[in-house]
Formats: C-alpha cells, sequence, structure tokens
C-alpha cells in the first residue's frame, strides 16, 4: 500500500498553486480597493506595498512564520499610510491561516496575540476613531486563529486513521506472507516423511528381490521374490493413498472438503507392520486414548521418521522399540533401537530437523541421540507432546506387534 503524502509542503503543485492563489488575492485586493472607501484609494507606494504583500505568499507552505512576518511589514507599513484597510485584510488572513495550520498552537497563539496588537496600534495610531474596524478586525484575526487549529487538528485525526490503516494493511500484508512460509514449511514436512519412509522401505524390498535374483541363480526361489514385489507393491499403494490424503488435507485448508483424516495413534500399527516387512524387529506399545488430530499426526510423523531412519542407518535386521503412553496431560512417545545409528560423517538430512519441527508446532519437545542407559549402541528418539484430558483407555495393536512383556 503506497504512502499517502501528509506533508502539506511536499503536496504535488504546492508553489503553483499557491502562485495562482496569489494573483487572485492580489485581484480581489485590487477591486476592494478601488471600489471600497474612495476616500482612502492607494497612492503609487501604497499599490506598491499591496501587491508586494501578496509575493511571499507563493512559499507559505515552505515558510509559513517568515511568510508571515513579510506580510505583517509590508502590510503593517500599507495600513500606516491610512490607505484602504479592507483591501490588505485577504492576504493578513491567509498568512495567519497558514501558520495556524502548520504551527503548534502556543505558537500560533503567541503570533496571533503579537499580530493582533500590533494591528491595533497601527490603526489607533492612524486614526482613533476606528472602534468598529478594530472589533472588526480582532474579530477575523481570532477566528482565522481558531479555524486554522481546528483544520491543523483534523488533519492530525485523518493522518492517524490513514496510518493506522496503513499500519494494518501491513499487518495483514505480513501475517499473509507468514502463513505462507508455514504451509510451505508444513507442505514441505508432509512431503519429505511421505516419501522418504515409502523410498526408503521400496530400496530395502527391491535390496531384497535383487539378493534373491542373484544368490543362486539355479535355484530360483519365486516365492520369496513374489514376496519381495508384493511388499514394494503395497508400500506403493500405502504411499499413494497416504499422498493422496496429505493433498486432500492441503485442500481442506483452502477450502475444499477433505475426505480423509489426518494420520493418528491409529495408523502406527501400519508403520510397525512396514518396517518389519523391511527387515526390522519391531515391538509396539501403544497405551493411549483419543488425542486431538494435530497432537495424533504429529506423534505418527515423528514414528514415521524414526522408523524410516532406523531401516536406512541401523544395520541388517535391527530391533525396534516403539513406546507410545498417555502420562500426565501429555503424550510421550519413545522410538529405540539396537543399531549402529546414522553416519556421522554422512551428510545430514531434513529427518531430525522435520521431527524436532511436528513436536514444536503442537508445542512439544523431541530428544534424539545415541543411547544412554548402558545397553551399548543404538539411537533413541523421545518426544512429549501435550495432549490435556486424554482418557487412559488402551489401544490394542495386532498380536504380532505387541511385545511379550505387554501381552
Amino acid at each position: 500500500m503506497a504512502a499517502v503524502n501528509r506533508d502539506p509542503r511536499n503536496a504535488p503543485h504546492g508553489t503553483r498553486n499557491d502562485a495562482v492563489l496569489a494573483a487572485v488575492l492580489l485581484a480581489g485586493a485590487g477591486c476592494l480597493a478601488l471600489f471600497t472607501d474612495e476616500g482612502r484609494r492607494p497612492d503609487a507606494l501604497g499599490w506598491t506595498l499591496l501587491a508586494a504583500a501578496h509575493v511571499p505568499i507563493v512559499w507559505r507552505r515552505r515558510h509559513p512564520l517568515l511568510v508571515l512576518a513579510a506580510v505583517v511589514v509590508l502590510v503593517g507599513s500599507y495600513h500606516a499610510m491610512d490607505n484602504n484597510h479592507a483591501a490588505a485584510g485577504p492576504v493578513s488572513y491567509v498568512a495567519l491561516y497558514t501558520l495556524a495550520v502548520t504551527g503548534r498552537p502556543l505558537r500560533t497563539i503567541l503570533t496571533g496575540v503579537a499580530v493582533l496588537t500590533l494591528s491595533v496600534s497601527i490603526m489607533l495610531t492612524v486614526n482613533t476613531h476606528q472602534a468598529v474596524e478594530l472589533i472588526r478586525i480582532s474579530g477575523w484575526v481570532i477566528a482565522i486563529l481558531f479555524a486554522g487549529v481546528d483544520v491543523r487538528y483534523y488533519r492530525q485525526y485523518v493522518a492517524s486513521i490513514v496510518e493506522r490503516a496503513e499500519r494494518a494493511e501491513r499487518t495483514r500484508e505480513e501475517e499473509a506472507r507468514r502463513r505462507v512460509a508455514e504451509e510451505r514449511l508444513r507442505v514441505a514436512r508432509d512431503l519429505h516423511d511421505l516419501l522418504a519412509h515409502s523410498i526408503t522401505l521400496i530400496g530395502v524390498q527391491t535390496s531384497v528381490a535383487a539378493h534373491v535374483l542373484t544368490a543362486d541363480p539355479g535355484r530360483l526361489d519365486r516365492a520369496a521374490v513374489a514376496k519381495a514385489l508384493n511388499d514394494i507393491a503395497e508400500t506403493c499403494r500405502s504411499a499413494r493413498g497416504e499422498l493422496r490424503g496429505t493433498l486432500e488435507v492441503l485442500r481442506e485448508a483452502d477450502g475444499a472438503d477433505a475426505r480423509g483424516p489426518l494420520p493418528g495413534l491409529h495408523g502406527l500399527p501400519d508403520l510397525a507392520r512396514t518396517a518389519r516387512g523391511a527387515g526390522a524387529r519391531v515391538e509396539l506399545s501403544v497405551r493411549a486414548g483419543a488425542v486431538p488430530p494435530a497432537v495424533g499426526a504429529a506423534a505418527y510423523r515423528i514414528v514415521q521418521e524414526a522408523l524410516t531412519n532406523v531401516v536406512r542407518h541401523a544395520g541388517p535386521a535391527p530391533s525396534v522399540r516403539v513406546e507410545v503412553r498417555a502420562e500426565r496431560g501429555s503424550l510421550r512417545l519413545s522410538v529405540t533401537d539396537d543399531g549402529a545409528g546414522p553416519d556421522p560423517a554422512g551428510t545430514p538430512g531434513f529427518g531430525l530437523l522435520g521431527m524436532r519441527e511436528r513436536a514444536r508446532s503442537v508445542g512439544g519437545t523431541l530428544d534424539a541421540g545415541p543411547r544412554e542407559d548402558g545397553a551399548g549402541s543404538g539411537f533413541e528418539v523421545t518426544a512429549v507432546l501435550p495432549a490435556p484430558a486424554i482418557p487412559p483407555v488402551p489401544v490394542r495393536a495386532p498380536a504380532d506387534l505387541i511385545p511379550e512383556s505387554d501381552r
């Protein structure tokens, strides 16, 4: 939104407009001098002073105080010669009004008092019987001062309204940019979690099929190859369905109707089963009831990414324990494995960063690193997600995923 120019000194064509105003005022002053109070019609010097008093008006916006001082000097000399007093009134009032509009109220009042005092002194010096004229001039000066101050406050009021509107517009634009950035980050997290998990599983399953085909070509285990290929096809179907659900959720944010819910705790058994299909020995323990959808989705994505990292980095046939439980208004989850963990010298990815962002997005925390329980090698991911008023109703996982200690 373009800024509005509120400084009268920088008004477009201000000098030109004031020059036109000075010419109009001079024409009006000439008419008053010619057709009113013919007994005080100005002489040559009076006409010169009257015309000169209108010249400073051209710069009234930029130097209001200097313009008023110049006008007062010229007009005062004009009045002191007892010329037509009405003719010099309009230019004096314009100069005084300009100062009242642009100056502070205290300065305006002090200047007005000085001008009024000077005018009365000159009028009394020229003619002591000008009581009516003195009242008229004093009334005009006071009215002009009040009008200028009132217009000044009105302009300040309008300027404050415009400034608030501009600030509100900037705030709306910044909020829109922030939401776009957050949405892009959320889409990036969703796609990373989904694609990284699916591509990792497909890679492992493809390696299994390739190993079966090349290990002993003479005794080809068709059943093992078929199982590996079926696992790949199932992973692709699952990834396609989850991608569709993710896109539908994104469309729902734009006002469209979504057909599928967010992934949650109910999807953890499928994640565990898929990881087992990739060679990991997964034990799953879920002891939590219903949680807010955002918390459930965050927990699902954290476990998904943690299992993806296990399959990718932990080595062959790692043992993994996934625990999710409700505890004092929060949802606590951990994913622990006994594998080698990620290579510290390898290229860092976005998995751990994405998990931490998932946790922070719902007000939780996440820690990830090598195990410190004295059990040897391995990696552990723990997260605490706020989930108030979680009913203590356990969710049963399939029997093949429940550890013997929990059965």
